[in-house]
């Protein structure tokens, strides 16, 4: 029996193990961590150190410092009273930056950026696989290979998911592209996931994740530590190969540069696209970002569609019986790998169990009546599972896991009709302000909770005094100190950038983010469709009531005609191989003269056959996204 009951109410006897569920503050306070030991880890963190980057800075071309690893030498000796010690630990293993040996000819770098570059030896040369975000950070990790294993060329590149941590940097590796000669895979379903995200939801996302990833604090005991995954994201330029090869099916077996790969496709787990691969000959498996030194997310805080944890777990099954006895090393694409055939399937079977777990009761609750915020007070990880190391949540939590799986299979609403018609949080916010007495009581009554140690309840209604009165500098500075207190008490870096972050804005505002740069790359592998929807979730619906437009894009290079039209404030579109007749304007065009009018440089020499009015009022009724939008603050 749970000692928390389901109203979350703690119980006379149950308040130790309610400590465990209380995640992500005080999760795994109880006992200590029992696999891998706690030797191990740092042991494991800098084996096979060859040298480093010094200083551990990268710059752009123009002198910009794009990742600064430096900025975490204040990880030495005990934590501080302002980061929990769990969080410390994790933050002095994963800045351990420089070039380190896996296995006969596979070496890692690591530190000089959010992942981790492989590069496994082959015949002629070295195989990349995931080269970082940025191509300045790549350069940088392919010159710090280089100086230590001499001037081996590029002979492949591997992308293991279309995150853009795995592959942002390739032209850091390979800046003439990889030529006829050098193949590039990637799982089946890639290039259709890895540019999706920025065309739909990008903004937004880049704008959480600036909380996310604690982007614009200071870096420090009172600041930003990391994020469990690793330190940070660099902003440097992104780009993207398009693969010339894909992984289609488990058991695919691959030559690279002489180097035999065997591959486990393993979608729907950390990504939509993803696979593990094995190195039958070489005795070491990579693990994508599958099996983490983290609990990951189910759901990302920075937003995103919801993973599934019930197939994550099942792969990572499949992986222990696919790999037993047939590796020496595990590695990953982020952390540091794990060494030994048994400790690799404790590693595998623990993080299995683990999704497994979390997934299974979150829907035992749900099926007994609780919503997904109950689950999560209710819900505690055995401890054989939560006193590993590596179950811990410094990326992912126990608790916002729990709702992201309750909403993957029941949405927003929980059932209950007082949620269904509620007030936005403005108009919300006023009206408890004075039903609580006004905002001075609030404050005040706010104050007695943050005292009593109830810092959840303080920030509720402190949140509300600054969606009520948003320029009330004492509403923002008490809500700013209860979020520094909350912060200081995570183990969950995610959750410590949110709130310190959050903290952050309300004293000083909302700072222009230091943002990478899209390379032409990148935007040349939208496809057309891609690009039209891009512009579709702009379109003011209601400024373009009353527009009726439609128009042809024609692209010859690609024999297709896109037949656009405006109506009722939806923009819609069709392809065929002819132009229609009926439409108002035609587009001829080339890819790049499309891209460069959707960039706000005009028609140029684009062809225009018709009323040449209609596009300018196509664009005069779309919104230009707001990357520096409120958050905590109306």
């Amino acid at each position: 029996m749970s000692p928390i009951n389901r109203r979350g109410f703690v119980t006379a006897t149950g308040a130790a193990a309610a400590a465990i569920a209380l995640n992500p503050w005080t999760a795994h306070a109880q006992g200590k961590p029992q696999s891998p030991p706690a030797a191990g880890d740092f042991a494991d963190a800098e084996r096979g150190f060859i040298g480093k980057l010094e200083p551990g800075v990268v710059k752009d071309a123009k002198g910009r410092v794009v990742w600064d690893n430096d900025a975490y030498d204040f990880l030495q000796g005990k934590a501080p009273k302002t980061v929990h010690k769990s969080l410390w630990r994790q933050g002095q293993l994963t800045a351990k930056q420089g070039l380190f040996k896996v296995a006969d000819r596979i070496y890692q770098v690591r530190g000089l950026d959010l992942s981790n570059m492989t590069l496994v030896e082959g015949d002629e040369g070295v195989i990349v696989i995931d080269p970082l975000i940025s191509a300045e950070t790549a350069a940088a990790a392919l010159g710090l290979y280089r100086k230590h294993r001499g001037e081996r060329r590029v002979t492949a590149l591997v992308y293991t998911h279309p995150h853009v941590d795995h592959f942002g940097g390739c032209r850091g590796v390979l800046p003439d592209g990889p030529g006829d000669d050098i193949p590039v895979l990637a799982p089946e379903g890639f290039m259709e996931h890895a540019v999706s995200e920025n065309v739909y939801a990008g903004t937004a996302m880049a704008r959480r994740s600036v909380y996310m990833y604690g982007a614009q604090l200071p870096k420090g005991p009172q600041g930003q530590v990391g994020c469990g995954l690793g330190q940070l994201i660099s902003t440097g330029t992104i780009g993207l190969i398009a693969p010339t090869r894909y992984v289609t099916r488990t058991g695919q077996t691959e030559t690279l540069d002489g180097v035999r790969i065997e591959f486990q496709m393993t979608p729907g787990t950390e990504a939509h696209a993803e696979m593990n691969f094995l190195f039958p000959d070489l005795r070491a498996v990579c693990m994508a970002e599958n099996a983490t030194h983290t609990m990951h997310n189910i759901i990302t805080l920075r937003g995103a569609q919801v993973r599934d944890a019930r197939a994550w777990a099942h792969y990572l099954g499949e992986s222990v019986d696919l790999y037993s006895g047939k590796a020496d090393v595990a590695f990953a694409s982020h952390h540091w790998p794990t060494w030994g055939g048994e400790q690799i399937a404790e590693l595998l079977s623990a993080q299995r169990d683990l999704y497994a777990y979390m997934h299974d009761q979150t829907l035992r609750l749900m099926n007994q009546g609780l919503t997904g915020r109950e689950i999560a007070e209710e819900i505690a990880l055995p401890p054989a599972l939560g006193d590993v190391w590596a179950n811990h949540g410094y990326y992912g939590s126990l608790s916002h896991n729990v709702k992201g799986i309750y909403q993957r299979y029941m949405g927003w609403f929980d059932g209950n009709p007082a949620h269904l018609w509620e007030h936005p949080p403005v108009e919300e916010a006023k009206r408890y302000v004075r039903a609580m007495g006004g905002l001075r009581a609030t404050v005040s009554k706010a104050r007695r909770f943050a005292a009593e140690g109830d810092l959840r309840f303080a920030a509720t209604l402190l949140n509300h005094c600054v969606f009520a009165r948003p320029e009330d500098r004492r509403a923002k500075g008490e809500l700013a100190g209860v979020y520094e207190k909350l912060a200081y008490k995570c183990e969950n870096a995610v959750w410590r950038n949110f709130y310190l972050t959050g903290a952050q804005e309300l004293r000083e505002g909302v700072k222009a983010p230091d943002t990478s740069t899209t390379g032409v790359d990148f935007l040349m592998a939208l496809s057309i469709e891609q690009l039209i929807d891009s512009v579709a979730i702009r379109v003011n619906g209601p400024k373009a009531w009353d527009e009726r437009i439609t128009m042809d894009w024609a692209l010859p290079s690609l024999g297709k005609v896109w037949h656009l039209r405006l109506v009722h404030g939806v923009l819609t579109y069709r392809s065929t191989t002819k132009r229609d007749p009926g439409a108002g304007v035609a587009l001829t065009m080339s890819k790049p003269q499309l891209l460069a009018l959707l960039g706000g440089k005009g028609l140029g020499d684009i062809k225009v056959e018709g009323d040449a009015s209609l596009l300018p009022r196509l664009l005069g009724v779309l919104d230009k996204p707001d990357p520096m939008f409120a958050i905590v603050t109306p």
